[in-house]
Formats: C-alpha cells, structure tokens, sequence
C-alpha cells in the first residue's frame, strides 16, 4: 500500500467521508481507535457479502474497509426453501461471508440462517472462488458441545461438519460457548475473536463515569456467572486491573432453567460487572444480579457478547431492579429490543471483525487481536 492510500480518511463505500453517526459508534470501540490502515488494497479482489441474518452489521463492516457488499440476492421459495444467487463474478476473489447464525426478528429464524450459510459457501465455492471465510459472529449450536445424558447429540459438531462438508476455507467467529469447539473443524482453521478489549473499554469508560469510580483496583469487581467463564472473567479484569474475579456456581436442573446458585468470593460494597458470552432468557442473569445485591454489591452491571434475548428476557431484565444496564454486541440484531428495553447499550463488533478481515486477506497475523505480536 502506498503512504497516500494509508493516511486515506475512512470513507463509505460510495466514496464519501463516514457520517457523523457512524464515526461516532465506531470510535466508541477498541479497535476503530487503533486501527491504522482505512482501506484494504491488495493485488486480488476481497469480496463482502452477506446472507439476511444481520445485514446492518455486514453493512458495518463495509463502511470501515471502504467496500461494497457484493450484491447477493436471498429469497425464499413459497415451501420455505432458500434461494441464493450471488449477482457478480467471484472467480479468484477472496470472499468473506457475514452470517451469524440466529434470529434476524424479521423472519429469518436460526435454522434458516444456518441453510442460508452453508449455500452461500456452496455457490460461492462451484463459482470458483479463490478463498472462503465464514464470519460466523454467533456460532448457533455451541451450547451443545458435548454428551451430557445418553442419546443425545452433539450439535455443534454436527455444524462443523456441515460448513467442512460445502468446502469454506476458514471460519472467524467471536467468544465461542467452548473453545474446544475450534477441535471440530478438522484442518480447517478458526479464529474465535475475544470481546474482551470492548468490555475493558467500556467499563472504563463508561461504567466509571456512570458510578464515579476513582480506583478500579479497590471499587471494581469483575464477575463470572458459571465457572467456564472464569477465564473470559479474568482477561477482562486483567485490563481494567478490577479488585478480584468472584464466580458464581450453579445447579442447572435442565436447559434454561437454575436450581441453585452460590457465589465464591466477596462483592460487598463492590461496583460489580457481569461478564458472559450469551444472554438467552435471562433467567440466569438476574438471578445472579440478584443474589449480588443480596451480598453487598453497590451496583450490578452485565457484558454480555451474544444477546438471543428470547422472551421472556426483556420482560425479566426490564423488571430487574439489581441490574443496571445489560451491554451487548451487535453480533445478532438487537435494534427490535432497544425500543422495549431501555438498559440495553449496543456496542458494536464492526470494528473488530473489520481488523479480522484485513488482516486475513493481507496474509498478516491475526495473533494481534488475540493480544500477541503484531508481525
């Protein structure tokens, strides 16, 4: 890249400078402030496109590496069943696809979502793509990760295998349920994106000025509300350098649905904030930010990556007086809950998954985002 195309301002993909709006949302992220580069230029095609699971995030992502979305038309048929038509040659590009795997609100459900993704990589791949990477923001099915009782499946093997099976060449995804599940793809590398930058952001941005904290180091604590995300817990908290790292231990009779919860460590007196990676019914979450307050927290907030928000959580966030505001990312579309639920506050990924973006299609290292070295 050339020193003029470097110091390029971030414009839309029409060429235009970013709106106010939009300059204002992304700059409230980690890695818009540290991005350098505005625009990726290489001597082969990178190619965005899109399904319908979250095309404003896909939109997003556009508007910071300077691209258009390649036109791609998704429909169904009057049975149900999806229609893909990419709308321009792709032979020798390197195409990266923008599909979570959920609920759009609009009648794109999740299942849907995950046919829509595994023909985009179809088409696109019988169209003689050079590379295929499947952004996959939420990774549907990762819940199910393993044989808990007899007769059961393990679903997110079964995804693996599928997205393995119509022939993509990488998978990005953000704070997957289990690590582990990266094992499943087998030669097939994946990069599962850490949120934790944009939660250190916003607890020292904003959760600090919101409570007046003067020292995160004795008035701040960082909570995991299960013990396999004690380690999610503690890289956050190793960023804001908060007071202790306090677990919560559950008895969880089924799916959904708690018996009983404990909690390890001291929060008394304690501005305390909840880090997960999904929120589906909210059952958990205020039952935690409950007991919390029942223990001497001052102040209950929540992180949480991947908000499903299934009713009747709004209902039972909206009605939870022990926590302050819910904080979660825009890898699903949550714009339909924002109107209803008032302590919800967006943060988008955009950014992130832009880096992610160019640094793959730049053959750069992507251990940065990671927080390893940069070359």
């Amino acid at each position: 890249m050339s020193d003029k195309h470097l110091d390029c301002p971030p414009k839309s993909p029409e060429g235009e400078q970013l709106s106010v709006e939009d300059e204002m949302r992304f700059k409230e992220t980690h890695y818009y402030q540290k991005r350098k580069t505005k625009a990726v230029e290489t001597t082969y095609r990178c190619r965005v496109l899109c399904g319908r699971a979250n095309r404003a995030l896909a939109e997003d992502i556009g508007k910071i590496l300077r691209q258009q979305l390649t036109p791609c038309r998704v429909d169904q048929f009057a049975n149900g069943e999806v229609s893909i038509k990419v709308e321009q040659n792709v032979r020798g590009d390197d195409v990266f696809i923008i599909q979570p795997t959920c609920d759009n609100g609009q009648g794109t459900d999740i299942n849907t979502s995950m046919m829509e993704l595994l023909l985009l990589v179809h088409t696109l791949r019988l169209a003689s793509a050079k590379r295929i990477t499947a952004i996959v923001p939420y990774f549907a099915y990762a819940r199910q990760d393993r044989k808990t009782r007899p007769r059961v499946p393990i679903s997110a093997s079964c995804i693996a295998q599928l997205l393995m099976g119509m022939g993509v060449d990488r998978v990005i995804t953000t704070d997957l349920h289990c690590g582990q599940i990266q094992g499943f793809f087998h030669n097939t590398p994946v990069d599962n994106l850490p949120v934790h930058a944009e939660w250190a952001r916003y607890i020292t941005k904003r959760v600090v000025e919101l409570e007046g904290i003067k020292e995160i180091s004795e008035e701040l604590t960082i909570v995991s509300p299960d013990a396999g995300g004690v380690e999610r817990a503690m890289q956050v908290a190793d960023r804001v350098h908060a007071k202790a790292v306090v677990t919560i231990l559950k008895r969880r009779v089924e799916a959904n649905k708690i018996e009983r919860m404990e909690m390890v460590g001291d929060v008394k007196g304690q501005i305390v904030v909840i880090v997960d990676d999904i929120c589906d019914t909210g059952g958990t979450l205020c039952k935690a930010c409950n007991l919390l307050k029942e223990h001497g927290a001052k102040a209950v907030y929540a992180c949480i990556t991947h908000g499903i928000l299934t009713h009747p959580c709004i209902d039972r966030v909206n009605e939870c007086d022990a926590l302050k505001e819910l904080a979660t990312t825009d890898s699903m579309p949550i714009d339909q809950h924002r109107e209803k639920c008032p302590k919800l506050y967006p943060i988008t990924i955009a950014p992130l998954i832009a880096e992610a973006i160019e640094r793959t299609h730049t053959e750069n290292s992507i251990s940065a985002i990671f927080g390893g070295r940069k070359d």
